[in-house]
Parts: C-alpha cells; structure tokens; sequence
C-alpha cells in the first residue's frame, strides 16, 4: 500500500466507526424514537421534572408539560376537544363529576394511578400538643381543627379549592367528618354550612400548592397550621426553609387521598402511553418518586422512607354527585366573602319555661359556646367574629344583650344575660317575633352583605298579643331584603306544631322538634342556616 493512500482509509474507518458508534447509543437510549406528548399537568408535578429527564432517557418519550391548578385544568378538559395528548391531575374526580354529568355520551378516558399523597395537616408541635390533651384518646381530628379554629387558637393557610386539588381535598375531608355518616357526602349533609366555625380559622390561602408552601414559610411566625398534601409537608419540613419542623397530623376522622393518574386524551398516543406508564409504575421508579417527591409507592412491597410509614388510616369517600361540591364551593366561597353571620335568638321566657327547662336552655348556651366536646358539637359551636343577639320574651319583648364573639369573655356576658332574667307570665310568641323582624330591618339596611338569621324557641302557644295570621301579613308587606331572613322554629315542652311548622315556612326556615330530642341538639341542627 502506499503511503499516500493510508491517510483517507484511516478517516473513512473512524467515520465508519463512528455511525456505528452513534447507532448502538441510539438503540440503547430510546431518543432516536423522537416521541413528544403534550400534558396538561397538576401544578404541584412540576417536583417530577428531573425524573422526566430519566423518562426520556430510558423510553425516548418526552414530556412537555402545561402546569395548571388541577381543578383549573380539570376545567379545561372538554371532551372532543381536548388540546394535550395526555393529563396528569393530582386527582381527576372533578373531572369525572363533570363526565358523569353529561351523560352516558361521554366516556373516561383510559387512565392510570401513578403514585399516592393523602392530603392532611401540618402542625407547629406546641399546637398539636395543646389539641391532643384535649382529647380523649390523644389522636387529633377534623372536628378538633374546628374546634380550635372557631375558638380563635388556631390559624391555619389551606389552598382555594376552587382551583386546586390539595384545597378541595381538605374540604371534603372535613365536610365529611363534619358529616359524620362515614359515606360520600350527599346534598341533605351539606344542606346546611357547618363549617363557618373551622374556616373562621383560615387566614391564608392560594391559587396553587407550592405557592402556599412558599408563603406559609414566609408567614411561618403567625401561622400555627398548613393543611396540604403529606409530601409538601414533608418536603418543606426537610428544605430548611421552616424555623420549626411541622408535625404531620392525620385526622383520625379520616382524609382524602391523590392518586396522581396519567389519562391518554388521544387515543393515537396510546403506544407511547403505555411506555410511560410502564416506567412510572416500575418498582425503580417508584422508589425514585418516593425518595424525590416523598410521595408513596403503588405496591406496598416497595420499601417505604421512614417519613412514610405512617398508616393513611381512613380514606374518605369523594362525592359522586356535582351538585353536592357545587354547594360546598358555594358556601366556602360564601364564608371568604361575607362577613360573619349574625344570629338573633329569640327565646320564650314565659312562666313554663321556670325551672327545669330554664337550665336545659341555659346548659344549651354553654355547649354551643365551647362545652359540647362531641363531633357536631365542635363543628356548629359559636365562632370567632359571629353576632349573637338574645331578645328574652313572655308578654312582650323583655330585653335584650347582642355580643360579637371575640373571646371567652364575650361568651360568658352572653351566659350571664341569659342565667340572670326573671320569667313573665304570657306567651306573645308573634309578636316577638314581629319586633324581631323590625330589628332585621334596620340590620341589613345598615350591613347588606352580613348573613342574619333568626332562631325562635317557645314551650307553649301564643296566648297573647297579635295571632300568626298578623304576623304574616306583616311580614309578606316587608321589603324583599327583610324576607330574605330566615326563621327556624324550635318546638319545646308543649308547643304546637301547626303554627310553628307555617310560620317557619312562610319565612323559608323550617321548624326543628325538640320534644323528641334534646333542645342543645335542636339548636345544632339550626346552625349554619342561612342560606
């Protein structure tokens, strides 16, 4: 050979080489496949960006991700007319409530759980110290949360559930333990809102989860809770960001979970559909999750982070009808924006009431402001920033005492009004009433925006003053605003029925029996209804 000619053959054999090279690492990585999928995704995923790195690596499928709050994006979903190959939520029961509302027409798209992060509280440990020696079991709950909030000790940040996934978890969780039925919540459980008191605590929210994240560390010192997904708590806990470590608190009234699935909106992607999944499902894979994003494995053969051998505990029902989270979102966005109700009470103080049935009121007073430790109790007791207003009753209008309930001390003057009056000899239940009535008047032409609503409790007929007929032709002559204001009947002792029952409904209240029950459980079942 001559020399002249070594040069070229030696370049050729290194660009040989080379494809040859080039070739190998192509097949071997998967990134000649050239695969792109576009994914409306949950906010919170964008922690999975470095293990979207590995996906593509190891599949040759990329992700592009479109991050939105997973109720905003469910929100974007319309059926035949999607516009991402795929959808990642934190959770898509929103976005089955919608499906399930259009009809059989529509169905699911194919869809997959990815991983698990129940949504619970994270506490400052004095906090939670301070609420489990209130219990009896020492196992923080739901109702606790709302028992502290409505008292003024506790304050807490919770994303807005009408955007996002971890704030609407919360809200059911504890609607349901509000509920006390261990069902999915129905429209009857939500009829009326009993969870003014537990929101009365909420002094921070946001549009997204990592946003709450970030301004609860910003707050931290005001701040005693944040309600938010397992994993964001333990990874703000393991961040640095925290002056104190928050303890992670799973209410034994159970709580709502995210299963995080990946839904194909385009079936002409299903290949690369099934690569990705196959790959987030993996037992490697799933480790990694767990171990970035400290969010639980699928099989529970994986070996779990300590952070997470927790038992989730009772897993909570998520409504299956769109009417019953239309409500609850209604009465959350009701509670941000109105101000705190007003409720006026206007309790018979007649010559029947002496006694027995005066303590039975009294001890009523006292379990509504903080002595009832039971579940209901804790969540309909009276709350920071409501108005009570007692006007006592026999012949005529006997007095009254109106306090805005900012601490114990307003509860007590409440109590001491009620514990001092002296009965009177008749019964003027209308017309009592009535005076109730002019004072709404004058309520909401000053405070339009404040929900009032009025709770008339009587142990025997009206026997003096004017007759229900007046009454009601009195008030169907007010302006609209006034009758907007509802009345809730209390039967007690032997009152009648038929009265109490009509002038209930004329007003669009409704009369609660205590005959059959006692009069602290009649009151409760009143609480929250003003809608």
């Amino acid at each position: 050979m001559r020399p002249g000619l070594r040069l070229p053959r030696l370049l050729a054999l290194c660009v040989v080489l080379a494809l040859l090279a080039t070739a190998t690492t192509s097949c071997s990585s998967n990134e000649g496949d050239g695969t792109t999928l576009d994914v409306l995704a949950s906010s919170e995923l964008a922690d999975m960006k470095p293990l979207l790195d590995d996906l593509r690596r190891d599949t040759g499928v990329r992700l592009r991700m479109d991050y939105r709050g997973t109720v905003d994006a469910s929100n974007g979903l319309t059926p035949g007319r999607y516009h991402h190959d795929l959808a990642w939520l934190s959770s898509d029961r929103w976005f089955q409530l919608k499906l399930k509302g259009a009809g059989s027409r529509v169905e699911l798209p194919l869809s997959q759980r990815t991983m698990f992060s129940p949504v619970v509280i994270g506490m400052k440990r004095n906090v939670a110290d301070r609420l489990r020696r209130g219990t009896k079991d020492g196992q923080i709950s739901w109702a606790d949360v709302a028992d502290a909030s409505a008292a003024g000790s506790l304050r807490f940040a919770m994303a807005d559930p009408r955007r996002t996934n971890s704030g609407l978890a919360a809200l059911v969780g504890v609607a349901t333990a509000a509920a006390g039925t261990g069902k999915a919540l129905r429209l009857e459980d939500v009829s009326c809102d009993r969870l003014r008191g537990f929101f009365a605590g909420q002094a921070l929210t946001e549009g997204s989860t990592t946003a709450l994240a970030d301004t609860f560390v910003q707050r931290q010192g005001e701040l005693d809770a944040l309600i938010t997904y397992e994993s964001s708590l333990l990874s703000l806990n393991a961040d640095g960001r925290l002056g104190e470590p928050l303890e992670v608190v799973y209410p034994k009234d159970g709580m709502v979970l995210s299963d995080y699935p990946l839904l194909l909106l385009d079936p002409a992607k299903r290949a690369a559909y099934d690569k990705v999944v196959a790959w987030l499902r993996s037992d490697p894979v799933q480790k990694k999750i767990m171990e970035r994003t400290l969010r639980r494995p699928l099989d529970t053969s994986v070996p779990r982070d300590p952070r997470l051998r927790h038992p989730v505990g009772n897993a909570l029902y998520f409504p299956d009808r769109q009417e019953v989270v239309d409500r609850l979102l209604a009465d959350y966005g009701g509670a941000g924006k109105a101000k705190p109700a007003r409720v006026i009470f206007l309790l018979d103080f007649s010559g029947s009431m002496k006694g027995v049935r005066m303590a039975e009121l009294r001890a009523t007073f006292d379990g509504l402001g903080g002595a009832d430790d039971s579940r209901s109790g804790k969540f309909v007791r009276f709350y920071q920033g409501e108005t009570l207003t007692v006007l006592r009753f026999g012949s005529r209008v006997l007095d009254q005492r109106s306090v805005t309930y900012r601490g114990q001390r307003d509860l007590d003057a409440l109590r001491s009004f009620i514990a001092s009056g002296d009965v009177d000899g008749a019964t003027a239940v209308w017309s009592a009433l009535d005076a109730a009535y002019d004072q709404v008047a004058g309520l909401v032409r000053e405070d339009p925006g404040r929900p009032v609503s009025i709770l008339l409790m009587t142990d025997g007929e009206s026997n003096a003053g004017m007759g229900l007929d007046a009454f009601v032709r009195r008030y169907e002559a007010r302006p609209a605003a006034v009758r907007a204001v509802r009345t809730f009947t209390v039967r007690y002792g032997e009152a009648g029925t038929a009265e109490l029952d009509r002038a209930a409904r004329t007003t669009g209240g409704r009369m609660v029996d205590a005959t059959t029950g006692s009069l602290l459980d009649a009151f409760k079942e009143t609480r929250g209804c003003v809608h």
